[in-house]
């Protein structure tokens, strides 16, 4: 049987019904917004807010640059490299108007990792933080890129805080490495001349099925692939996250109705397509003002950065509440409205969700979902109808099921691998026809998350194992192949695995075994090598050295022997 584990399952005031024909495309959306909250606040960054209105005239005068002081052409694939600030809702919306396709890029990533991405998604265009202009400066002349623009921290702020806080972090703070890229055009002067045209030709990507962003994420090979997801994939999937998200009084078993006063912290990054979906698609949609927070892992400047404000909503994961709960500012916050918190990316640990809701008042609810679903797939109820230990229900109009390694569904309540299908799921991987098929069922139909996951009558689902080799750290995906690759790049190592090993602070980390050709070669020396090669967050953060390591008869190498082994010291008793 098809298996549709929410039918009368629902938490009281929770739809199944979403009309996926209110919208074709996630322009309209965005524009239909712009409308209807012109005077509301949008986002705030460092302290300045810039409202709806603000944020539609920025938009349509970026995408009227493009269209007229650009080479660029509807479906071009464009790449936006920056963090949490204003100009990243400004460039997203601007780049979809002006019917680009946007390449949503890690700010953190090695050159390597750029070069790649740029190289495999024909990105003709790149807007980016100064911060990272050293870096397409070296790697420049091995990509297609035709069409530079690069911004400084606070420009859109008003004068002189802008000017003030971009010298700061230019000289004083010595944030932006020196660079040199001549035909590059300031990202303030692009709406300059964009602004003087008067509005831009609408000639955003209307067909549904059509993709407009291209999301990357690792695979069981290591190499990045992009997800395309459609107009489609992303205005479902705002509706069903929008429908979950809905905040129940838990006496009444009522939707909470929403004002202007909504106010959601946004620390996540924007260019992860969790905090996309849900900031710049969902939230926005219903005219919420987000909160964006530039660097996370700052958590003074975090605390004083949400202080001033009366927060509604708090989107987050586990290592960042770890962080919160354990400064000693942020209990002086304001969480007298506080009436929602959703963790994904990375499992919740129940010490934090207790920790957090004694604090704050407000329980935290969990939720799942993966890139290829664009990407929430279940998610808890709020309002304290949540249940711990698991992720919750599947999103209104989504179909999951478990199956054994032979893809026969198994019985409600029994393990297997967690497939979906629903109008959220990808279109497929980018220039990558095999990749997508084997992401699939042979049918074509159910999307295989390589999570191994149990299905309780109820239809709330908890993940219990990972099929696949990623390494989850700090709800970024970690593939094995990819570390191993880079770390064999040393001259000194002859062998190397890496695996996924339990972590209180990141969920998951690295834990590295290493065969050395040389005896003298260091920890210390392997660790360098990978920060010179790869993002920061998967460098491992264990490095263990050995004679051999466990192979097949043919040379594969062993992981799950190894996996063992340290699950194995795990459980002996200290």
């Amino acid at each position: 049987m098809e298996a549709s584990f929410w039918d009368g399952k629902r938490a009281p005031g929770v739809t199944d019904q979403i009309d996926l024909n209110q919208y074709n495309a996630v322009v309209e959306v965005v524009e239909s917004a712009f409308q209807r909250y012109a005077d509301r606040d949008a986002f705030t960054s460092i302290g300045y807010t810039l409202t709806y209105r603000q944020i539609d005239e920025y938009s349509a005068a970026f995408a009227a640059y493009l269209q007229n002081h650009t080479s660029l052409q509807p479906g071009d694939r464009i790449a936006i490299q920056m963090p949490n600030i204003l100009q990243f809702p400004i460039a997203m919306y601007g780049a979809l108007r002006a019917g680009m396709i946007v390449v949503n890029t890690n700010p953190l990533y090695t050159e390597r990792e750029m070069l790649h991405q740029f190289n495999d998604s024909g990105a003709k265009a790149l807007v980016c933080m100064d911060v990272f202009a050293k870096s397409v400066q070296n790697i420049r002349a091995e990509t297609g890129l035709k069409h530079i623009i690069v911004t400084s921290l606070a420009d859109m702020l008003p004068f002189p805080k802008r000017t003030l806080i971009n010298a700061a972090a230019k000289y004083v703070k010595k944030m932006v490495p020196a660079y040199s890229l001549p035909d590059a055009v300031p990202f303030r002067k692009a709406l300059s001349q964009g602004a003087k045209f008067g509005g831009f030709v609408a000639n955003y990507i209307k067909n549904p099925n059509d993709t407009i962003i291209l999301q990357y994420t690792g695979g069981t090979t290591g190499v990045a692939k992009g997800a395309e997801l459609t107009n489609r994939n992303l205005v479902a999937n705002m509706m069903q996250s929008r429908a979950m998200l809905s905040q129940i009084d838990p006496t009444t078993g009522q939707q909470i109705k929403p004002d202007t006063g909504v106010k959601v912290v946004a620390p996540l990054p924007l260019y992860h397509i969790y905090s996309f979906t849900v900031h710049l698609m969902a939230l926005f949609e219903t005219g919420d003002h987000s909160i964006l927070i530039a660097n996370p892992r700052d958590a003074n400047m975090f605390v004083r950065m949400i202080k001033p404000h009366q927060l509604t909503g708090f989107i987050g994961l586990n290592t960042l509440f770890v962080s919160l709960l354990n400064h000693p500012e942020f209990k002086n916050c304001d969480f007298s409205q506080l009436k929602l918190t959703l963790s994904g990316g990375t499992a919740l640990v129940e010490d934090t969700a207790r920790r957090w809701k004694e604090l704050t008042g407000c329980g935290i609810s969990e939720a799942y979902g993966l890139t290829e679903c664009s990407p929430a797939v279940c998610m808890n109820p709020s309002g304290g109808l949540e249940q711990m230990g698991t992720v919750g229900q599947a999103v209104p109009g989504t179909a999951l099921k478990c199956i054994d390694p032979d893809g026969n569904e198994v019985a409600v309540g029994e393990r297997g691998e967690l497939c979906v299908k629903g109008p959220q799921v990808m279109k497929g991987y980018w220039n990558r026809p095999e990749a997508t098929t084997d992401s699939f069922t042979p049918d074509g139909e159910w999307l295989r998350t390589g999570d191994v996951a149990v299905i309780d009558e109820d239809g709330f689902v908890k993940i219990v194992d990972r099929i696949k080799d990623m390494i989850l750290v700090s709800g970024f995906n970690v593939y094995p192949n990819e570390i191993e690759d880079v770390v064999a790049m040393h001259p000194a190592v002859e062998n190397c695995a890496a695996i996924g090993v339990p972590d209180e602070k990141t969920g998951e980390a690295v834990k590295l075994f290493v065969v050395a050709t040389d005896a003298n070669l260091t920890v210390e020396e392997i660790k360098k090598h990978c920060r010179e090669n790869m993002t920061a967050y998967k460098v491992p953060r264990h490095v263990e050295f050995r004679s051999e390591l466990p192979m097949t008869p043919v040379g594969k190498i062993l992981r799950r022997e190894l996996k063992d082994e340290e699950a194995k010291k795990q459980a002996e008793p200290a």
